[in-house]
């Protein structure tokens, strides 16, 4: 996305998940390698999350295993907050078309979210511009090249791919898909 965008700063939230290490690290470098002002943000939620990505067990009405409770009204809320500070008038997620399987991953979701950080004060919208793209649409929309999505990290366990969890597994699929080898 901020390959594709460009937008003037980029916010990555460590909220607990067992890859937060890593994911802060690949963001950290893809900003600066764009040029783009890169801010993070730490807030340990790890007490409310459920299976792969927070390590706890996961809940009977999770969805799937990487399901974390309310993770992207969390996230999002984070983001705005910290937003009004930096005085942005736009959040702008990364969510695809395979998020829906989340409810918080709908569009739906997202014109919620909009109406809710767009009443308040400073009017912050929230977009998910990449919401009706499969995550391979997306890396060829955006003609990000393969060193820079090399630096994505996308398991679901750990701050080192494990090769086994859905994020590892559909990184892999995208990586074939869209330059005809994995990593």
């Amino acid at each position: 996305m901020a390959f594709w965008k460009r937008p003037e700063i980029t916010i990555t939230i460590d909220y607990g998940q067992r890859a937060a290490e890593a994911e802060v690290t690949a963001a950290r470098q893809v900003a600066s390698e764009l040029g783009i002002r890169h801010e993070v943000i730490a807030i340990n939620c790890t007490p409310i999350g459920s299976g792969d990505m927070s390590g706890n067990d996961a809940l009977k009405i999770a969805p799937v295993p990487e399901w974390w409770p309310f993770r992207n009204q969390l996230l999002l809320t984070f983001a705005a907050a910290r937003g009004l500070v930096l005085e942005v008038t736009e959040i702008m997620t990364g969510s695809v078309a395979s998020d829906g399987s989340h409810a918080d991953g709908r569009p739906g979701f997202y014109r919620a979210m909009d109406a809710v950080t767009s009443f308040q004060e400073g009017g912050i919208r929230v977009t998910a511009p990449a919401l009706h793209m499969t995550t391979s649409e997306l890396v060829r929309q955006s003609g990000v090249p393969r060193d820079i999505l090399a630096w994505a990290h996308s398991c679901h366990t750990g701050n080192l791919a494990c090769g086994h969890c859905r994020g590892c597994l559909k990184h892999y699929q995208v990586t074939k898909d869209v330059y005809g080898v994995a990593y």
